[in-house]
């Protein structure tokens, strides 16, 4: 049983929200979500909330349900509030920078990397060694600062890398304080 699929999601106020027959599209004055939901899943709206509901008790539809009733919720959070991911570079010489919307970054490599956002990204740099990432859709939020962490990963022993704020990285010995 999908207990996080049982609950209802409350519509905020300043977001629209349509059912056509599998397809839920969220929307405001700036952007609009589409979710297509699976045959298997029902979708019922009341007033200001939404209840999702499975045709069957198979496992996928199980599965399902508590994964599009997340979806929906977060598309309704993100058109409301927004995602925002942050992140830290973190090395001597490691700086970012914008030019226009596309993020230019000193790696320690011999090139700057350039990263162009996705569509409704959008990015700041308050200084040059913060990134942060905005947007109205959670997974390409989360997909973007995977995207330029993976560029330069914080590595053990010297903890240099890009990495998101507050996360810890465990620093290992160096090989040379082994006593052989």
């Amino acid at each position: 049983m999908s207990r996080i699929g049982l609950e209802p999601i409350t519509i905020e106020e300043g977001v629209n929200v349509s059912v056509n027959g599998q397809e839920i599209v969220v929307s405001n004055t700036k952007a609009e979500i589409k979710i297509t939901l699976p045959e298997e899943l029902t979708v019922e709206v009341k007033e200001n909330v939404i209840n999702l509901g499975r045709k069957n008790e198979a496992k996928q539809s199980k599965s399902n349900h508590g994964t599009y009733r997340m979806l929906v919720a977060n598309a309704i959070e993100g058109l409301k509030n927004g995602f925002t991911k942050t992140l830290e570079l973190v090395g001597v010489g490691y700086r970012a920078r914008l030019e226009g919307e596309i993020l230019v970054m000193s790696l320690g490599w011999n090139h700057p990397v350039k990263i162009q956002p996705y569509e409704g990204i959008e990015i700041e740099v308050p200084n040059e060694t913060k990134i942060i990432i905005k947007g109205y859709d959670k997974q390409k939020v989360g997909e973007l600062a995977a995207k330029i962490r993976g560029i330069r990963k914080p590595e053990p022993y010297k903890g240099k890398g890009i990495r998101y704020e507050g996360e810890y990285v465990r620093k290992k010995s160096s090989k040379s304080s082994v006593a052989a």
